[in-house]
């Protein structure tokens, strides 16, 4: 008898996963709400839509991010390939055109024999019940589904908020203000536009941004956690009036053409679709109303009749207290064949949401071939993310992202920071190769 997966949520993690089991032909049941049920920030019904940005950061192997990218590739990801097909000049980093990505996954999923896919939304699972689940239904899991959950664990369900960043259209950029430029030149091609302010055009910008109307809190969310990796721009200008100059208006490496001077803030622009009609504000993520987002762009220079396409807004995030709830291996400790991935497991970031997927599925195929499950030493930015998020302090646990901090130390003492990331990268991609992950499955 032939058993079919169940897969709830066709975000990034989910599509991985349904994915990478069809390949190794398993049947899939793929349930995803949208476009019957949508969410406060998406805005199409396609499967892996990218909503908070299109970018998953870089793609070097001196990264953490680039890393990880690289062990999943070569555990089997079909979603990485996938992005750097549908790519968008970023620079050092993987952006893609996130409507044509999301659009070519959703087209392989419905095109796929051993995958049905179903849009419906799941209120509840039975966790006691004698079947093979995967749940990746995201930071943005409904509130029925998110009750349902919450009934079968002591612990209590975390949240934190997140927020999207403006799309402007190119077209209405002033570019005999703003430039194209990477950051200390790194590259021939500029991936970036950026809009530089002097000192006084910076004060009247920031006065007027801590000061600008929000969008009003409801009573549940004015206690809101934010991660730190998508702070509202609002929220960290409150820390100091020079806090956003040494973040995202950082100007360092980027002199105006004109001058040859690095001006005192830039506001850069990132390249959001593969024709280059649309580009996202870097770092401006906001929960600012729509009138004072578009009275604020006017104090940019280079953005002051700019057309914004996309507001930018906020959401709830939720995620389980993994370290209570799973083991390494994404199943539940206390439920046999129920797994969890992605961003509702407490990783952060589109990559990180791919890779838990990929790995998820690695585990439900071993489980049902009744092969042991796999592990991954925290040589691998997987490894120490699957270690982190399944291990971290119960009572505080917090999103976490790829960063060279969770992953195990080098013994030997190492100067040169550059040296030091070539190491860790090649002890971990040798680590994975070692593995002979086809042999494996």
């Amino acid at each position: 008898m032939k058993i079919t997966v169940d897969i709830i949520g066709g975000g990034l993690a989910g599509s991985e996963a349904a994915l990478y089991l069809s390949k190794k032909g398993i049947e899939v049941n793929l349930y995803e709400m949208r476009p019957l049920k949508t969410t406060p920030v998406h805005k199409t019904g396609f499967m892996a839509e990218f909503v908070c940005s299109n970018s998953l950061g870089s793609f070097s192997v001196d990264n953490a991010s680039g890393l990880l990218k690289e062990e999943i590739t070569r555990l089997g990801s079909t979603l990485i390939p996938l992005a750097k097909k549908f790519s968008v000049p970023a620079g050092g980093a993987l952006a893609i055109d996130r409507e044509l990505f999301a659009k070519n996954v959703t087209e392989m999923i419905e095109h796929d024999s051993n995958i049905n896919l179903i849009t419906t939304e799941i209120e509840k699972v039975n966790l006691e019940e004698d079947k093979i689940t995967l749940i990746a239904t995201g930071p943005l899991t409904s509130q029925a589904l998110a009750n349902n959950l919450l009934s079968y664990f002591d612990s209590e369900y975390l949240h934190f908020y997140d927020a999207v960043a403006p799309i402007v259209d190119f077209e209405s950029i002033d570019m005999s203000i703003a430039y194209k430029m990477d950051r200390y030149g790194k590259t021939e091609i500029p991936s970036y536009i950026n809009c530089p302010m002097t000192e006084d055009e910076y004060n009247v910008f920031y006065e007027y941004l801590i000061n600008a109307e929000r969008i009003e809190l409801k009573d549940f969310e004015k206690d809101c956690k934010y991660f730190e990796g998508c702070m509202p721009i609002e929220v960290m200008a409150k820390r100091g009036k020079d806090t956003l100059c040494f973040g995202p208006m950082k100007p360092v490496g980027l002199p105006t053409p004109q001058t040859g001077k690095i001006p005192y803030a830039v506001v850069q622009l990132r390249q959001d679709n593969a024709i280059a009609t649309l580009y996202n504000l870097v770092g401006f993520q906001t929960n600012l109303k729509w009138s004072s987002q578009k009275e604020l762009l006017k104090l940019v220079p280079g953005l002051q009749n700019v057309n914004i396409v996309r507001y930018g807004v906020m959401h709830r995030n939720t995620y389980i207290n993994s370290p209570l709830i799973l083991k390494d291996t994404m199943e539940a400790k206390n439920f046999s064949g129920k797994f969890f991935a992605g961003q509702l497991t407490g990783v952060e970031g589109y990559t990180e949401s791919i890779a838990t997927g990929l790995f998820a599925a690695i585990n439900i195929y071993n489980k049902l071939n009744n092969k042991s499950p796999l592990r991954l030493d925290d040589v691998t930015v997987l490894g120490a993310l699957c270690k982190y998020i399944t291990t971290a302090d119960n009572n505080n646990f917090q999103p976490m992202n790829a960063n060279w901090g969770i992953i195990k130390k080098i013994p030997e003492k190492i100067k040169d920071k550059k040296h030091k990331k070539e190491l860790y990268a090649q002890r971990s991609l040798n680590y994975v190769d070692s593995l002979n992950i086809k042999s494996l499955f």
